[in-house]
């Protein structure tokens, strides 16, 4: 019996007891949902290296149905693009001028519930909150997704001006920009060009925290549609994202045909490589 066990089994106040406990169930239920998911990918990261199941299950000890059960049940490896354990969405709130109130963009509502449905799809915990239209934010915890473009937080700013490679720019006439450092492209919404069309940029990377102690993922459209077509892009194509970057750090870009009467993206793809940026500052 663990220690943390014996403190809880000799709380005598009920309340107590009952509130210790549903946390540690919390805790516990967590950890075994992420040590599923690391038992499954270093089965298929073996796999994949070319050993049989066969040969995994007499080098750990397992029977090899053991080991096959294990590499098709649980949660999904690249659920730990996400996060590990539990998520925080964070979504932005704007402010109506005309209204004079706070409101919330229906694109960002959209894109926060869907980021929200996939994070739990692959068995993470998931929490929802809002950056303030003040734009602070605490991003110096684990597991945070932020929704938000460097427009509307300072905190959100300097997090985005960590990027090696993609750097957001207002253009001379006005619009905001992507600009990519390495090849020189500038990369802007459809709906600022001219003529306009339903075209939008949206961007996606693992940017290292304020505090140097972990990273955050940080998504943000040029306009809200870039955002969506991101969320799009991860629920697709979540694995492939995974296995080229992992849980390190990098950027890229997702160019978004979406419907102008709904918003909706009708079709996604990356417009410039994924770039680890373990890569490009060590050349």
């Amino acid at each position: 019996m663990s220690d943390e066990l014996q403190r809880i089994m000799a709380i005598d106040d009920p309340y107590l007891l009952l509130r210790e406990v549903t946390t540690r169930l919390a805790d516990a239920q967590q950890e075994v949902t992420e040590l599923a998911r690391l038992r499954r990918r270093v089965v298929q990261d073996l796999h994949a290296q070319g050993l049989s199941y066969a040969q995994i299950a007499t080098k750990a000890g397992l029977s090899r149905g053991r080991i096959h059960q294990i590499r098709h049940t649980g949660p999904a490896p690249e659920g730990a693009f996400l996060g590990s354990g539990a998520v925080t969405v964070a979504t932005p709130l704007r402010r109506d001028d005309e209204r004079g109130r706070t409101v919330v963009a229906v694109d960002d509502v959209s894109s926060g519930k869907r980021l929200e449905d996939l994070a739990r799809s692959y068995g993470l915990t998931v929490t929802s909150e809002h950056v303030p239209v003040s734009g602070e934010i605490d991003l110096n915890r684990d597991g945070l997704v932020v929704v938000c473009g460097p427009r509307m937080s300072q905190d959100m700013w300097n997090t985005y001006a960590q990027d090696p490679v993609l750097r957001w720019e207002k253009a001379e006439d006005g619009p905001w920009t992507v600009v990519d450092r390495l090849t020189g492209t500038v990369h802007r919404s459809g709906q600022d060009s001219d003529p306009a069309r339903p075209y939008d940029i949206g961007y996606l990377g693992r940017l290292p925290r304020p505090d140097g102690k972990g990273s955050l993922l940080a998504i943000a459209g040029i306009h809200t549609q870039g955002s969506l077509g991101v969320v799009q892009l991860l629920a697709s194509e979540l694995n492939s994202l995974w296995g080229q970057v992992g849980d390190r750090r990098f950027s890229t870009l997702v160019g978004v045909e979406y419907d102008s009467e709904t918003s909706e993206p009708r079709s996604v793809e990356l417009v410039c490589p994924l770039y680890r940026h373990d890569e490009e500052t060590a050349e």
